[in-house]
């Protein structure tokens, strides 16, 4: 009895490794939210967020995908970091961004567009970080993925500002480093955010150092990626970690988050991939997010 009760528990186990590494890590999807963050009688505006590709340039399915999307017709495309996986990834990606490139767009970095991933057994993140340890990480080709991406004309936000005319209108950026890698430093973009204009906050890692400050400023929108949404979830039940101080419940999606007497909508993307190291996803599909802002019905 015992014998054919471990035996199940192995084979059901086996079977949800394949269903992840065959077909769920590649059964990429669009999800779609409204936030109702302009200022009112504002036209809506199609932000398409796009997060945690971890490109190796032989991943055909994930490319095409990602070249069908300006098939969304976003008016701005933002980027939250983690593009690449490999040093050869830079031009690939590019390619892959096909007629979005066209589409005005802004940016930040995660770790894994810094340093090449490297093996490390899966129950670390489970148990709830993938910090590495002490070791000489291998650098990936960051100056040449920034200059590409600002040579299609999207905007490098790390610890700066910037305003994009969109659809007709003005929205203001900030954006920080990855918090991760303690490479946030948000005082260098902090300060009251204006009520008449869109505000957007851009991270990769949603810590809530990130989220409090931002919020407390009164910035509007905030959006980030690096949770992978869990990246292997329970059924019905949902994320078993976030790789950060994130409750699990927030580990993808759209939700409200409070701070300093103010009040902002937050996007955490599940992302598109994941480390080439742990090529799987469980109940929680690769993804990117057509957000449609709409006026709010009275000022905030």
């Amino acid at each position: 009895m015992i014998g054919r009760l471990v035996a199940g528990t192995l084979g059901a186990g086996a079977a949800c490794v394949a269903y992840g590494v065959g077909i769920e890590r590649t059964a990429f999807q669009v999800r779609r939210f409204s936030a109702a963050v302009l200022p009112p009688g504002a036209t809506p505006v199609k932000l398409l967020h796009v997060s945690d590709i971890h490109l190796v340039p032989r991943q055909a399915r994930k490319r095409d995908f990602l070249r069908g999307l300006a098939g969304l017709q976003p008016d701005v495309v933002v980027t939250t970091g983690d593009n690449i996986a490999s040093p050869d990834a830079v031009e690939p990606l590019v390619d892959s961004l096909g007629r979005l490139v066209d589409v005005p767009g802004v940016f930040v970095f995660g770790s894994n567009d810094f340093e090449l991933p490297k093996f490390s057994l899966p129950i670390r993140y489970l148990l709830g970080s993938s910090k590495p340890r002490k070791r000489t990480p291998e650098p990936l080709p960051t100056d040449a993925l920034r200059a590409a991406l600002e040579g299609i004309g999207w905007t490098y936000l790390e610890e700066r500002r910037a305003e994009l005319e969109v659809a007709g209108r003005t929205i203001r950026f900030r954006g920080t480093g990855d918090a991760h890698r303690d490479r946030d430093d948000y005082a260098a973009v902090a300060g009251p955010a204006s009520d008449d204009v869109l505000e957007v906050g851009v991270t990769h890692a949603p810590y809530r150092r990130i989220l409090d400050a931002m919020t407390a400023d009164g910035v509007q929108l905030i959006l980030a990626g690096h949770t992978h949404g869990g990246q292997v979830c329970i059924p019905g039940k949902g994320a078993i970690v976030t790789n950060c101080d994130l409750p699990r419940e927030n580990a993808k999606g759209l939700f409200e988050h409070s701070a300093g007497g103010h009040t902002a909508q937050v996007h955490v993307s599940a992302g598109v991939g994941m480390s080439p190291f742990a090529p799987y996803r469980f109940a929680c599909p690769p993804e990117v997010t057509l957000l449609t802002l709409t006026p709010r019905a009275d000022a905030m």
